[in-house]
């Protein structure tokens, strides 16, 4: 596996890797820590050996599973198909200890879907947190529309996910999930909001939309079953892409030491977040 270390004022606090010959998944942040470093991302659980850390993962996009696992079949449920695509490394337009930019080719059935553009920068912030800045755009390299669904989209009621997803670590206490208004799985899943913040034992993650458009997104939340907090494109009705049209997505997470409190929590992301 190729990987790259990233570090905030001179502390690491994460390692992004993908693997070249392209046969096992996608690129993926993982382990991503706080500055005191807690590790607050989780690779492979025994759960869900497809959840690969912080990483873009979509489970249907024009039928093929860029997300892992089995792929939810409408009247049939979750089915191992033989339908996975892949995101291949296509090269580094820049890369530094506290970011990079890369292109990938999102590949599947002999062609490349989509090119990406990613941009991901490392963000100092206080003593005791920093800032994960993560925006992506997907270009349509075919000559026909294709969409972009979910297994909600699919029949699977409240299974909206796919986008950027971050899989945080599994503990004796489920943490708690809220944003400026709500608080709890139950309300926060499925919710519109600037920002929401799940909080383990010692460490607190703040997800927010840095982008109009991201947050008119739903988030996508799980607590109860596993740590999990994804953005979702299309977590109601597929998301068209025509051909040579590009989605693009931009996702700030604050990374706390500590349980950081409502008060706390927007206070940051005012700080990080100026789009």
């Amino acid at each position: 596996m190729t990987t790259l270390r990233l570090s905030c004022a001179g502390r690491p606090v994460g390692r992004y890797g993908y693997h070249p010959d392209v046969h096992d998944g996608r690129p993926y942040l993982h382990p991503v820590t706080t500055l005191g470093g807690t590790p607050v991302t989780e690779e492979r659980p025994a759960d869900h050996l497809h959840h690969l850390g912080a990483s873009v993962a979509v489970p249907d996009v024009a039928g093929y599973n860029f997300w892992g696992g089995r792929t939810f079949v409408r009247g049939q449920g979750p089915t191992v198909l033989d339908n996975h695509g892949v995101q291949r490394h296509l090269g580094w337009k820049l890369r530094d200890p506290d970011g990079f930019v890369e292109e990938l080719g999102w590949e599947a059935g002999g062609a490349e879907l989509l090119r990406e553009h990613r941009t991901v920068a490392v963000v100092p912030l206080t003593d005791t947190a920093w800032a994960l800045d993560f925006s992506f755009s997907l270009t349509n390299r075919s000559r026909t529309a294709l969409s972009i669904g979910s297994p909600a989209t699919n029949g699977r009621p409240g299974a909206g996910y796919g986008g950027f997803f971050w899989r945080a670590p599994k503990e004796e206490r489920a943490p708690e999930v809220f944003s400026a208004t709500l608080e709890g799985e139950a309300a926060v899943h499925g919710a519109r909001a600037d920002w929401l913040a799940l909080a383990g034992d010692s460490w607190t993650l703040v997800f927010a939309g840095a982008t109009g458009e991201t947050r008119r997104d739903p988030w996508f939340v799980r607590t109860a079953e596993y740590p999990g907090v994804g953005s979702s494109l299309a977590a109601e009705d597929r998301l068209p892409v025509a051909p040579g049209a590009t989605v693009v997505r931009r996702v700030v997470t604050v990374v706390a030491d500590g349980t950081l409190g409502r008060d706390e929590a927007a206070a940051l992301v005012r700080k990080v977040v100026t789009a």
